[in-house]
């Protein structure tokens, strides 16, 4: 059960949408995620009334004027303060921006081009271990974590950085494991149950039980209208579907192994799963179930750390501990795989060109493991690290984001494939004078 407090801004961009809160608010107008084409730099100002307690008076000024940190300089006579750790990295729903939640606070960049759009450092405490983007705008749903937290960890607490405050949280009776952010709905993971609460007035809408999910792994998809969230089922290797427009639910056993990591397209269409063996990724239409594609990272076993499409579902971005992003090409994208003659013809003429094994002609002679699709590009990185990875705005392009603060912009050749580019090397855990 959750325990609600707030003071809410309404982020329906239909005006002539009703709102069940009682709270004094003034709805701020959100973009279409199809508009989202700018930098952090176009957070949309909310302006909001709220009887909630002001956590930190300090205020960020408007991303629109550039960052104006006050911070006195420091004497060559004082210790250097050590960088932060790095609790939790997440990319925003287009991939144009990142977030970053530290042992101090939480800050957000942009992407592409790379540079810090705003931090929080907090005073006291500080360890934020969930930062929820919503697109670009300046709500952000933050959870307290690490040694020292912020927040109560069984709290979702609903940042406004427009006023530099909460403005509402959700309480529970866990632990949070993670948050997913729509312009409707916020979905909170606990370890065995999902609760969806409209955005609007936060009124629960469903729960949902699931086997035991440490990781919070959950996925919605972002396309304007019907959503459709993912989420492990009540088995092992199990998968839920819910399709809210139609109110079905469709389970999927993917894998014989523990679900590791799993990815929706935009549209909810199509989604990739890795189990906890980590040496194959299956590709499933969220609709019917149906096994669309499956590719292999490995041999030897793994850990996935994370799955990501690219925005037209061609292709497939897989990081691992392995310290090895793969980039795998997709038969069938979102879009034509309700026309079956469309895939059919895709699958032909994309048959040619992949990576499968020279002996794909003994298919169901010799072991499996020999006609397997592999990797077009690979990018290498260093073995130890956590990192996730998406493809960036610029075309064949992939970011990848590690736990050590550091950030690869990368590019592969479609056709030839083999080792990726680097573009380009940050470290956003730099102070801002370095940006």
């Amino acid at each position: 059960m959750a325990t609600v407090s707030s003071s809410w801004p309404n982020p329906n961009p239909n005006p002539d949408s009703t709102s069940a809160s009682d709270s004094d608010s003034t709805f701020p107008s959100h973009r279409d995620p199809g508009d989202d084409t700018e930098s952090l730099d176009s957070f949309s100002s909310m302006s909001l009334n709220s009887d909630e307690p002001n956590h930190n008076s300090d205020r960020i000024p408007n991303s629109n004027r550039g960052v104006s940190i006050n911070q006195p300089p420091i004497s060559p006579s004082l210790p250097v303060t050590p960088p932060p750790s790095v609790l939790h990295l997440s990319f925003n729903q287009d991939h144009a921006c990142f977030a970053v939640g530290t042992d101090r606070g939480f800050r957000i960049l942009n992407c592409d081009p790379f540079r810090e759009i705003f931090r929080r450092d907090f005073d006291r405490g500080g360890g934020v271990a969930v930062v929820e983007m919503l697109f670009r705008c300046n709500i952000l749903a933050l959870v307290g974590g690490g040694p020292d937290p912020q927040y109560p960890p069984n709290k979702v607490m609903i940042w406004d950085d427009h006023q530099g405050r909460c403005i509402g949280e959700l309480s529970f009776r866990s632990d949070v494991r993670s948050v997913r952010l729509r312009r409707d709905r916020i979905i909170v993971v606990l370890e065995q149950k999902i609760f969806v609460y409209n955005f609007s007035d936060l009124k629960l809408m469903h729960q949902i039980e699931t086997i035991a999910n440490p990781k919070g792994l959950c996925a919605v998809s972002q396309g304007v209208g019907s959503m459709v969230l993912v989420c492990p089922g009540l088995q092992k290797g199990q998968v839920r579907i819910e399709h809210y427009a139609s109110k079905r639910t469709k389970f999927i056993m993917a894998h014989d192994s523990r679900i590791a990591c799993f990815a929706l397209t935009q549209d909810g269409h199509l989604l990739a799963t890795a189990s906890s063996k980590g040496t194959l990724v299956r590709v499933f239409n969220t609709v019917d179930g149906t096994l669309r594609q499956e590719v292999r990272r490995g041999a030897d076993r793994a850990e996935i750390y994370s799955l990501a499409f690219s925005s037209n579902a061609e292709w497939l971005a897989v990081s691992s501990d392995k310290g090895t992003v793969h980039v795998f090409g997709l038969k069938v994208n979102s879009g034509a795989q309700v026309k079956e003659t469309s895939r059919i013809a895709s699958d032909l003429t994309r048959s040619t060109s992949s990576p499968s094994s020279s002996l794909s002609l003994f298919k169901g002679v010799l072991p499996k493991y020999f006609s397997s699709e592999w990797s077009v590009a690979q990018f290498r990185l260093v073995e130890g690290t956590q990192y996730i990875a998406a493809f960036g705005h610029q075309k064949n392009t992939v970011v990848i984001l590690g736990m050590d603060g550091s950030f690869y912009r990368c590019q592969f050749d479609p056709v030839n494939g083999g080792e990726m580019t680097q573009l380009e090397y940050h470290n956003c855990l730099k102070p801002p004078s370095v940006f």
